[in-house]
């Protein structure tokens, strides 16, 4: 699960917040020391494909990834920390659209903070409701199974006897 976390300001007069993406370890730890991948690495570390890698950065949704001196992308740290929180944004089942614009508003600095929570506010509220209509939906199930479970032990005492 990714988390993201905000530093507080430091006692120093002009200091400012900052967004810090942290998760637990990966599947496929980075190597230590190690902050330029390829995409074949990346796509090891995540799971996505290399076309859906090409796709991110084409719609926005990646902002410029480095190249080699030979042209070949060179992904970061930071940018395998941002696709592990696109991930999540993508499991709440935020749009594509959206998550492009909240792209957008990270690259824009800190005027955008607003905006931003508002837009993680809204999905937040999508993935409450989502909750709340698999718990309904998981207590019709539990109904169903207990009743099959009843009725089938009942069934095995009528054979007993």
């Amino acid at each position: 699960m990714t988390v993201m976390q905000t530093t507080a300001p430091t006692t120093r007069p002009n200091a400012t917040r900052t967004d810090i993406c942290s998760a637990p370890p990966r599947r496929h730890p980075r190597p230590d020391g190690q902050d330029r991948y390829t995409i074949s690495e990346v796509v090891a570390f995540t799971g996505l494909t290399a076309h859906t890698l090409r796709w991110y950065e084409r719609i926005g949704l990646m902002s410029h990834i480095d190249r080699s001196h030979t042209g070949q992308r060179r992904y970061s740290n930071r940018d395998l920390d941002w696709l592990d929180f696109v991930g999540k944004l993508r499991l709440t089942g935020m749009p594509v659209a959206d998550m492009v614009r909240y792209a957008e508003l990270v690259r824009e600095g800190e005027s955008t903070y607003h905006d931003r929570r508002e837009l993680l506010e809204a999905t937040r509220r999508d993935v409450l409701a989502r909750i709340a209509e698999l718990q309904d939906t998981l207590a019709v199930l539990d109904r169903k199974i207990s009743f099959y479970g009843d009725a089938g032990r009942a069934r095995e005492g009528e054979r007993t006897r």
